[in-house]
């Protein structure tokens, strides 16, 4: 059975760092796309990034670019979300997610396109 276990998020202060891990089991990194996701009190779940299927290019949302990395240790079969300069907006319940599609040719950006999600971990940015 797919599963994916978020951990890493908690108290952070604006500008501060953290890195987020995604632990997949049941299935290969590899051969999905892997998205990570978030989503605020109130408001509607929000793509922040992916890997294509080979993890060799990461593409992320204008929100985030330039301030979040996601990387990929194929040994221990887990993603990371590396948050960089954070801020207050980066608050929320951060997510990671299986594509449904096997080895998609194309971004997968909507929450409805990944199958297999994991718990969540909660970032807040605040002083």
């Amino acid at each position: 059975q797919s599963q994916l276990a978020e951990s890493g998020g908690g108290l952070v202060q604006p500008g501060g760092s953290l890195r987020l891990s995604c632990v997949a089991s049941g299935f290969t990194l590899d051969y999905y796309a892997i998205g990570w996701f978030r989503q605020a009190p109130g408001k509607e779940r929000e793509f922040v990034g992916a890997t294509t299927w080979s993890s060799e290019i990461p593409y992320y949302a204008d929100s985030v670019r330039g301030r979040f990395a996601i990387s990929r240790d194929k040994d221990k079969n887990t993603d990371y979300l590396q948050m960089n300069n954070l801020k207050p907006e980066d608050t929320a319940v951060y997510y990671c997610a299986r594509s449904r599609e096997l080895m998609p040719s194309n971004e997968v950006r909507a929450h409805d396109e990944y199958e297999y999600w994991g718990q969540g971990t909660q970032v807040t940015v605040s002083s």
